[in-house]
């Protein structure tokens, strides 16, 4: 059986669970808005390391790309030695021929 106390009692001890509830909706509030700010840089985080794969996958399509490229520069630059090769032999045959 629960005893009464005075009236007086009664309002103190109201007042203190209360207040205890008070703080405790307060901190719980908070650690709400705590969780919600987390929850949201995660997810510009998530964005961002999502931004970075993309730019860096047009990365690697450009290297790849300017890899191709200097691979046929460098076979048109063998075609061009030996096409010099071969201006520089004909000139030398038509000099002699002329002498």
């Amino acid at each position: 059986m629960m005893a009464t106390g005075t009236p007086d009692s009664q309002a103190r001890f109201g007042q203190s669970v209360k207040g205890l509830l008070t703080e405790k909706v307060t901190t719980c509030g908070t650690d709400v808005i705590a969780l919600t700010k987390q929850v949201l840089k995660g997810s510009r985080s998530s964005e961002l390391l999502g931004q970075a794969a993309r730019n860096m996958v047009l990365q690697e399509d450009a290297i790849l790309h300017s890899e191709d490229s200097l691979r046929k520069m460098a076979i048109i630059t063998t075609h061009l030695q030996y096409h010099v090769e071969q201006s520089s032999d004909l000139q030398d045959q038509l000099n002699h021929l002329l002498k």
